[in-house]
């Protein structure tokens, strides 16, 4: 039987957070890691309810927030933007008195642990990326560089991408279809899977949260974010989880990141997809546990 998850909430300045934690074993000298979600249909639970009891097994407590206006979390009384949702991470973790943490964060996620070991690298003791969001100036480089920016900087203005996702979550056959370019798996498009992202879209408001951090990030031609001339600023030691196809942000991105930082590594799954955790568990619990042991 694997180690289960409890749901709490903690009060942080403007309203509750809700999180689950995995308590490591009795008498384990646990380190603390704190998971963080991506954007869109997602929630601590959709992305860390397999892995968070393996990584509390091996001696981790373990930490997921559902950020604000996703799964369990209310939405907070102010727009979602990069600043404020660093500092909703910041805010998390100084309510639970957490002093020093490995961050591991999907996408979005990804995006928001990096900014926080910018802003507080006395707190992060390692760092795990996965699909992670930050690593470049516009969202695909090359040819269509410019008129991907620009169709999707309109697309996010009329309200497309938002209504089309939503859309997709009422029809089960369009949801797994949907689903496809993010999980390459057949097998882990499962039907419990299905429903559970189903009822994130039916519950939560992360949909509206995500198109408000987008607008405020997707610029006409570049994004409001790019960490990459920062990254060799982190010493906390990192690596880098991508997935071979994932389809979002490509792999070479991800170890071009990681050669230019002091302390990085990246590992390439092959044939995952940007939930890569959730497509290849079997490669990513490993190399994160192997990761954080290495810190001891």
């Amino acid at each position: 039987m694997g180690i289960e998850a409890t749901r709490t909430t903690v009060a942080l300045p403007w309203g509750p957070v809700s999180y689950l934690e995995w308590a490591p074993p009795a008498g384990a000298d646990a380190s603390v890691v704190v998971l963080l979600h991506g954007g869109g249909l997602d929630s601590a639970w959709l992305s860390w309810g397999e892995l968070g009891g393996e990584l509390a097994a091996a001696g981790h407590r373990v930490l997921a927030p559902d950020h604000p206006g996703y799964g369990h979390s209310p939405r907070a009384p102010w727009r979602a933007t990069q600043d404020r949702l660093l500092g909703y991470v910041a805010a998390f973790a100084s309510a639970l008195g957490l002093e020093r943490y490995a961050l591991a964060g999907l996408s979005l996620g990804g995006g928001l642990a990096i900014g926080h070991a910018l802003e507080h690298p006395d707190r992060v003791r390692a760092l795990v990326l996965l699909g992670s969001y930050g690593l470049q100036p516009t969202l695909v480089e090359g040819a269509l560089r410019v008129p991907a920016q620009l169709a999707s900087w309109a697309a996010l203005r009329t309200g497309v991408l938002q209504a089309a996702t939503r859309a997709s979550a009422r029809d089960r056959r369009v949801l797994e279809r949907s689903l496809r370019p993010v999980l390459r798996d057949p097998a882990r498009r499962s039907p419990e899977l299905l429903d559970a992202v189903a009822e994130e879209a039916r519950r939560g408001s992360g949909l509206e949260v995500f198109a408000e951090w987008q607008r405020a990030e997707v610029g006409l031609r570049r994004q409001s974010t790019d960490y990459s001339a920062m990254l060799a600023r982190i010493e906390a030691p990192t690596l880098f989880v991508h997935g071979e196809r994932d389809a979002g942000v490509p792999a070479p991105v991800a170890e071009r990141a990681a050669a230019s930082m002091p302390r990085a590594r990246a590992v390439v799954v092959p044939g995952a997809g940007h939930w890569v955790q959730r497509d290849r568990p079997d490669v990513v619990v490993p190399a994160m546990i192997d990761h954080l042991a290495s810190l001891d």
